[in-house]
């Protein structure tokens, strides 16, 4: 009986310890568009309507986890798909983009993450391996959504494509 639950203790550890991951899609995008005024404005009429339009290509993708800077605009972007899912929206530090992949990582379902300009290709790129590397954003662009899959065994490709494709 001791050798038994010794054995299943070792394979219990082993299970902890191997490199699988839970199966996920993270879906990055920007935050929609803003007013022109202010240190932190809050979405435009197109920028609402983007914002509602990722809720609903995001409605039937099991969102799970949610996260935000700490910005009128990229919450205001999540927030109808955070609705929809019935889920809390989490804020992240912008400039510590290690902590953030280590949650995406770690977490259990599909995600949203909501960025700027100059971050949301960064965060991508931690995914891409050797393939060619995102450049931030323009001023003007706020189409792409940055497709993020990773598999059981951690290899991870990711794809970009625009508002239309849904």
């Amino acid at each position: 009986m001791k050798n038994i639950i010794l054995i299943l203790f070792g394979v219990l550890v082993f299970a902890a310890c191997s490199s699988e991951q839970e199966p996920k899609t993270i879906y990055i995008v920007r935050h929609a568009e803003k007013q022109l005024t202010g240190n932190d404005p809050e979405l435009s009429v197109a920028g609402n309507a983007r914002a509602v339009k990722l809720s609903q290509i995001l409605a039937d993708k099991e969102i799970k986890h949610i996260y935000s800077t700490d910005y009128k605009r990229t919450k205001l972007t999540a927030t109808p798909t955070a609705n929809e899912a019935s889920i809390e929206i989490e804020t992240y530090e912008p400039k510590n983009h290690d902590t953030l992949i280590d949650q995406l990582r770690k977490l259990e379902g599909n995600a949203l993450v909501v960025g700027h300009s100059n971050t949301v290709g960064q965060i991508a790129n931690y995914f891409v391996g050797n393939g060619d590397k995102y450049q931030d954003l323009e001023d003007s662009e706020y189409n792409l959504i940055y497709v993020v899959t990773l598999d059981k065994a951690g290899n991870t490709s990711v794809v970009t494509k625009t508002y239309k494709d849904y």
